[in-house]
């Protein structure tokens, strides 16, 4: 039990957190906006752009294992870190080498000078150690210190992005280096830390974690493609003003993935320990609670489209709303297969999540071929939703050809996807009638707060209960 009061206290922080995380970001762009020209706005972005590509490639996403690690060296878990964290400093110093060997072509297919691309490598090789110790963190419920590393960085990167572009006289570069100090200071910090904590380095490790996580690359590379290659086609397709209708429509949708992110940090580490026990009734109990409860959630961010969109984007934003619901029901989608992808990750089976994940992104650019062409900007939330129902229903299939038939309630979670699409159809119809959108909402709060009152005492000891 005290798992489970953990798992959801550490859920409720990450979720705050994360939140007032996006806030400071939501704050800072129109800043940045205005101190940059457009040609150093694009080059950041470009510059952000291949930090998510390289992120994957550079630091073989070596958290990924961290899921089965915990059991499998249960008694050198610390050890098993340090190991990690080593072979994915090795894989940097790799990238950097090639980087310079081949510095004329590297800048060229980057876009960026050798000085932006030495930042980008610097940064990766740092940010391994944040990323693994909040990964640790979080599969040990201790949540304290994601909390405080990410609130660290965020602050201090905007803090310090703002002063450097104000003082700098290249202003894109004070962007870059303000950016990437906070990582840089903290993941050094972080280093020593885990060189005292694991003590030694384990080689055997690299061999247990690499076949796990490199079938993980091509399925972390398809879902980033997944989500930008509609932005690129919309581009070439339609034009550069139905992409900035598209793409804030969908940044805002995607708040449903900051909620799933959040709560899967805290979820998953609850999730491989009550795998490792076979408690598989209870998963199945507890996740119909977990899955009825975001649905919620998402259900709320579809209808408020109209007067997010207006918040953040003005009135020439709002014919964008129609984008948001398939979106948001996308993110569904791949909050409900994020649920079978933990077993997978549990059970180190992972050459299925790469082949589901290269699958859908193939379908998803045949059909914004097809039909963005034909139905404009709004027909690529639909084909992203597509791919997104792709991915469940392949995840489901190899984790039931795995056994775990049990885990969780096919039924439910299939009624749940059919009603959810059900309501992303008739969102974007009340639309048009917002006496009936407004209506919805009031019935919609009032659920909320009837289910705040009836729980309150519930939440409130799970929240502040100290546990052993």
């Amino acid at each position: 039990m005290n798992n489970d009061r953990l798992a959801l206290k550490s859920g409720i922080w990450y979720t705050v957190c994360n939140f007032l995380l996006r806030c400071i970001g939501f704050i800072t762009t129109p800043i940045f906006t205005r101190l940059l020209t457009q040609e150093d706005f694009g080059a950041y972005n470009n510059y952000t752009s291949w930090v998510s590509i390289l992120t994957i490639l550079v630091t073989l996403d070596l958290g990924a294992t961290l899921i089965s690690a915990k059991f499998d060296y249960k008694e050198k878990f610390d050890e098993y870190v340090l190991s990690v964290l080593a072979l994915s400093s090795l894989s940097c110093v790799i990238w950097f080498a090639v980087a310079h060997v081949f510095a004329d072509r590297v800048m060229n297919l980057l876009g960026m000078d050798m000085f932006y691309i030495n930042c980008l490598l610097i940064y990766l090789f740092f940010y391994s150690a944040v990323n693994l110790f909040q990964i640790r963190e979080r599969y040990l419920f201790a949540y304290k210190g994601t909390v405080f590393s990410s609130i660290f960085i965020t602050v201090g990167t905007a803090f310090l992005s703002v002063v450097l572009v104000l003082t700098m006289e290249n202003r894109l570069t004070g962007r870059i280096i303000g950016s990437i100090v906070p990582t840089i200071l903290l993941g050094a910090i972080l280093y020593v830390y885990f060189i005292r904590k694991g003590k030694r380095i384990d080689v055997r490790c690299w061999k247990y974690a690499l076949p796990i996580c490199l079938p993980y690359i091509p399925h972390l590379l398809s879902l980033t493609l997944l989500n930008s290659m509609d932005r690129v086609m919309i581009t070439r397709i339609c034009g550069k003003r139905d992409n900035a209708l598209y793409s804030l429509a969908y940044n805002c949708g995607t708040i449903v993935t900051l909620l799933m992110t959040s709560l899967n940090g805290a979820f998953s580490p609850w999730l491989g320990e009550q795998l490792h026990a076979k408690a598989y009734d209870r998963i199945r109990r507890i996740s119909k609670k977990y899955i009825l409860i975001f649905c919620y959630l998402a259900a709320g961010v579809m209808l408020l489209a109209p007067e997010v969109l207006l918040v953040l984007g003005g009135k020439a934003y709002l014919p964008a709303k129609y984008v948001m619901p398939p979106v948001a029901m996308g993110c569904v989608c791949q909050f409900l297969y994020t649920l079978f992808v933990n077993v997978e990750q549990f059970e180190k089976k992972t050459i299925g999540m790469a082949f589901a994940s290269c699958a859908a992104a193939a379908v998803n650019y045949v059909l914004n071929a097809l039909l963005i062409p034909v139905f404009g900007y709004v027909a690529a939330a639909y084909t992203t939703l597509a791919g997104f129902l792709l991915l469940l229903l392949l995840h489901m299939l190899f984790v039931r050809h795995m056994g775990y038939a049990k885990v969780y309630s096919y039924r439910f979670i299939i009624l749940v996807t059919l009603v959810m699409m059900g309501m992303t159809a008739g969102i974007n119809v009340v639309y048009s009638y917002d006496y009936i959108r407004y209506a919805i909402l009031g019935v919609y709060v009032l659920i909320f707060i009837f289910a705040a009152r009836k729980y309150k005492t519930l939440i409130i000891n799970f929240v502040r209960k100290k546990t052993a």
